[in-house]
């Protein structure tokens, strides 16, 4: 499980396709990876992936096809820049919202509004998942927990402030970007117990 509070940024340094899945390599900031261990749990650009070794200097996850055919990941190249968060402890404080890394889908950078000091972004999404995104709900984006501004249609915003800006590799996306999108599972949970329910007293 993560909390959505993205620690840093890592630099893609290898990508090695092979028959059934992909291989990639990621160099991160100094003390990331301490006392990382074998198999641990990190969060690539909201996607969790398994790391292959201690990660001493750079981080090696392999990529099912699966994972790469539901995220951004397929799109990634040597150079490409990725938000990173280790797995949280038992003990650890959730400042966002707790996250499985489990992506539900990518969503399209529609427009980018750059501010004096902060950044809105307008995103589009799959007609299907509207009923899980409103305004004030959480939201993952590429592994940031985040708040839904307006939402339009199959169109929603996010209001990114100067710390966000600074950790995150949410400044660099450009207009068509795919992002990747994780709905709040707490969200989904409830929709669908309110739908059971109505459904279930119409039946009476």
């Amino acid at each position: 499980m993560f909390s959505g509070i993205v620690q840093c940024t890592g630099k893609v340094t290898k990508i090695t396709a092979k028959k059934d899945m992909t291989s990639i390599e990621v160099t991160p900031p100094k003390n990331f990876n301490k006392n990382l261990k074998k198999g641990a749990s990190i969060s690539v650009n909201g996607v969790c992936l398994t790391s292959l070794d201690k990660g001493i200097k750079r981080l090696r996850f392999d990529v099912i096809d699966e994972t790469l055919s539901r995220s951004n990941l397929s799109e990634l190249k040597k150079g490409s820049v990725v938000n990173l968060e280790r797995s949280i402890k038992a003990s650890s404080e959730i400042g966002g919202h707790l996250m499985s890394g489990h992506i539900h889908f990518t969503g399209t950078i529609k427009k980018i509004i750059n501010k004096p000091n902060t950044l809105d972004i307008i995103i589009n999404f799959p007609k299907k998942y509207g009923e899980y995104i409103f305004e004030k709900g959480y939201i993952g984006i590429n592994g940031c927990s985040l708040t839904l501004g307006k939402v339009n249609n199959n169109n929603f915003y996010i209001h990114l402030i100067p710390e966000t800006i600074s950790i995150t590799n949410l400044d660099k996306l450009n207009e068509k970007s795919l992002v990747n999108i994780e709905i709040d599972q707490n969200t989904i949970s409830i929709v669908e117990t309110v739908k059971k329910t109505l459904a279930a007293q119409k039946l009476r």
